[in-house]
């Protein structure tokens, strides 16, 4: 994913980034069946390359947008990913509002650049996804 995505950025006006596919990996793959062995078993993982904080450091003029799902301290997460990963925006996604988050057709979230905040009201996602469009079109302009 990783080569590809940096790949095709290359040749792209910006990104709109997604969850990332995963964050660690195992350190090794197995040739042959792990056999059951107790009641537990320990993989080491080893931490992936991170194609968001990649595309930031190559983005010069482009637009670079990204998205956070925060737990507790969701402001000062999600800012912090905005400088570290170097984006234009950031869309949080907060799990505390009834009606937000992946069990539904509702979404609530805060749009995020280095100039404030803009907390959008419960609404479809749908909606949601034309407030993320007609912001990056707001940027490009």
């Amino acid at each position: 994913m990783y080569d590809a995505a940096t790949a095709a950025f290359d040749r792209a006006d910006g990104a709109v980034m997604c969850a990332a596919v995963a964050d660690y990996t195992p350190d090794a793959v197995s040739e042959t069946k792990i056999k059951k062995y107790g009641s537990e078993m320990c993989i080491t993982l080893r931490r992936t390359r991170d194609i968001a904080a990649e595309l930031g450091a190559r983005k010069g003029s482009r637009l670079l947008v990204g998205f956070a799902l925060e737990t507790h301290d969701e402001q000062a997460n999600a800012e912090a990913k905005l400088a570290k990963k170097n984006f234009d925006f950031i869309v949080l996604n907060s799990l505390r509002d009834a009606g937000a988050g992946f069990r539904g057709d509702t979404n609530k979230v805060t749009f995020i650049d280095r100039s404030g905040r803009e907390e959008l009201p419960l609404m479809p996602k749908s909606e949601v996804a034309e407030r993320i469009a007609d912001k990056i079109e707001s940027l490009l302009k």
